[in-house]
């Protein structure tokens, strides 16, 4: 890979998470803890907003994977790094503060777990970029 090409890709990456921090702050300051996902597999239900990583990259960033190689190569990455493929958001109300009174668990940015982002967990944000990255190697041949 040149070094013009590994400079694009880290200010793009830069820039997407910068975007996703200002984009998604707001909503997500109304129901600021989520979970991460290492399944896409596991039981839903209507209170919880599930955000795949390839959704994610689409709403914070403005990316659409090229193709499914691309798709299957951006999970491939979140895999082999130990990230979520997606974080699940509740919905009805924030988990341990059901009267929004700012209370958020003193373990909410630390990786695993209940997270929190007003806690400053970067972990939605590791996980777009990582499958940007990921979907970027991806050789989805001529369009």
């Amino acid at each position: 890979m040149s070094l013009a090409r590994s400079i694009r890709r880290s200010a793009f990456v830069g820039a997407a998470a910068l975007t996703a921090v200002v984009v998604g702050a707001a909503p997500a300051m109304a129901h600021h803890c989520f979970i991460p996902m290492y399944s896409l597999n596991g039981p839903t239900s209507a209170n919880w907003f599930v955000v795949s990583a390839e959704l994610g990259a689409e709403l914070e960033a403005g990316y659409t994977a090229p193709c499914d190689a691309a798709v299957e190569a951006g999970y491939d990455a979140l895999r082999a790094e130990g990230l979520p493929v997606g974080i699940k958001i509740f919905e009805k109300m924030t988990i341990g503060d059901p009267k929004a009174q700012g209370r958020m668990n003193p373990n909410g940015a630390n990786g695993g777990g209940l997270e929190y982002f007003g806690a400053g967990s970067e972990l939605p944000f590791d996980m777009i970029g990582t499958f940007i990255e990921g979907a970027e190697t991806a050789d989805c041949g001529s369009a």
